[in-house]
């Protein structure tokens, strides 16, 4: 019961990583110093996509679940198990990671044209 838990709390984890992987420079519009963290995970996610690197998080809930008598995630990871050809078919894998690419692309432009909005030149009244 203890692991089976584990495991379900890790793949919510797991889940909100995702979403903040995708979504996070949008927060950092509303909270700047958050910006640096949401590289940080990008560079992971990304990274782990890429360079087929285990993520850390998928290796614990696969643990959690033989423990509790379950099977674990398939070689192919917590994306292709419990998102794609859930969430989107398959077949839209491409488009979603262009989609996804295009959201934090935009997600830092518009980072960086509020930064430059409020900390933008300011002009000094000559006493």
């Amino acid at each position: 019961m203890l692991y089976r838990l584990l495991a379900d709390v890790t793949a919510a984890a797991h889940f909100a990583f995702v979403a903040y992987v995708v979504v996070g420079g949008f927060l950092a519009w509303r909270w700047p110093r958050s910006f640096v963290l949401h590289v940080l995970a990008f560079c992971w996610g990304f990274g782990t996509v890429l360079f087929q690197i285990d993520c850390p998080l998928t290796q614990v809930e696969n643990w959690a679940r033989h423990r509790a008598g379950e099977a674990g995630l398939p070689s192919s990871g917590f994306i292709d198990h419990y998102i794609t050809g859930v969430l989107y078919p398959e077949s839209a894998l491409g488009t979603v990671r262009v989609l996804v690419a295009v959201a934090v692309a935009v997600s830092w432009i518009g980072y960086g044209w509020l930064r430059m909005r409020r900390s933008g030149p300011r002009l000094r009244v000559a006493r």
